[in-house]
């Protein structure tokens, strides 16, 4: 299967994509419309632009062009990343099958300004329900986020801990959540344990609610996140890649502002393009 998936709409997806069509290969490009160059009011360091261009501009300008070398864009969210016969996608309305991934998503973990949330990390609090669903098998848990990523971690869960529930600290729940999972939408003040050991979550009203497991999901998942899931070393917020933008598994790759460096669109279209042809050169070889 020559199909390369990358997960990122930004300048290292996007010459991923355009890299890895003009290898041979075909390439989707899933993202949510949120690039951090969309934020970018006025660029002027870029090569071949002597007039200061805007983000959105250049943003623009880079799905038009990968459009026209016949990349497939499909806007939306990603929730994870798994293994069928090969690698897989895992979006909001569906899954797709890839012989390499590049994830170019940029986007770091977003953690909550919740009391107890760094003190006790790895000791009841999780950023990865596929990681460590296991740990908490007959045990009640619950996540905290809103959203479609939020939902995600709770289906992943809901088969091994004996109840799960949604905190959406004080926000309105963002997708769809099936009855056999409580949502509580009250604002959490801090959470509480006793041996450096998780025991539960206190609202601000006052009421404890005791838990074995806290996971946080909220907004979308980043790029360390999904390397998470499938097995991929990371530095905290950074995945950890060769000097072919590979990850440590086979198939996956990495380009961009997630493998932290220079924080730069001339850096990340780089390490794009050496993704992309590391991606396609790995799918020939592999017969995938």
């Amino acid at each position: 299967m020559d199909k390369i998936a990358i997960i990122g709409n930004g300048p290292a997806g996007i010459s991923a994509a355009i890299y890895a069509v003009r290898a041979g290969a075909e390439a989707i490009v899933l993202g949510s419309g949120d690039s951090a160059l969309l934020k970018a009011e006025k660029i002027e360091n870029y090569y071949g632009f002597p007039e200061a261009i805007s983000g959105k501009e250049l943003f623009d300008r880079g799905i038009k062009q990968a459009k026209r070398v016949g990349v497939e864009l499909i806007e939306e969210e990603v929730v994870g990343i798994g293994y069928t016969t090969g690698l897989e996608v895992i979006a909001e309305k569906g899954k797709y099958d890839a012989g390499a991934i590049v994830i170019a998503t940029g986007s770091p973990r977003i953690t909550p300004k919740i009391e107890g949330i760094e003190k006790y990390e790895g000791k009841g609090v999780s950023y990865c329900a596929v990681c460590d669903g296991f740990f908490f098998k007959g045990l009640e848990v619950a996540i905290v986020g809103n959203g479609k990523y939020a939902l995600h971690e709770a289906m992943e869960l809901t088969p091994v801990a004996k109840k799960v529930s949604i905190l959406t600290d004080g926000l309105e729940p963002e997708a769809e959540i099936p009855e056999d999972i409580e949502i509580d939408k009250r604002k959490i003040r801090k959470l509480y344990g006793s041996n450096d050991v998780l025991n539960g979550v206190m609202f601000e009203d006052g009421e404890n609610k005791d838990l074995s497991g806290l996971f946080i999901a909220v907004g979308t998942a980043g790029s360390a996140d999904l390397a998470k899931k499938i097995g991929a070393a990371t530095d905290g917020n950074k995945i950890i890649v060769n000097e072919n933008m590979a990850t440590n598994v086979p198939g996956l790759f990495a380009a961009g502002d997630c493998i932290g460096g220079l924080k730069q669109i001339s850096s990340s279209v780089y390490e794009g393009a050496l993704a992309g042809l590391n991606a396609v050169k790995y799918v020939k070889e592999n017969g995938k």
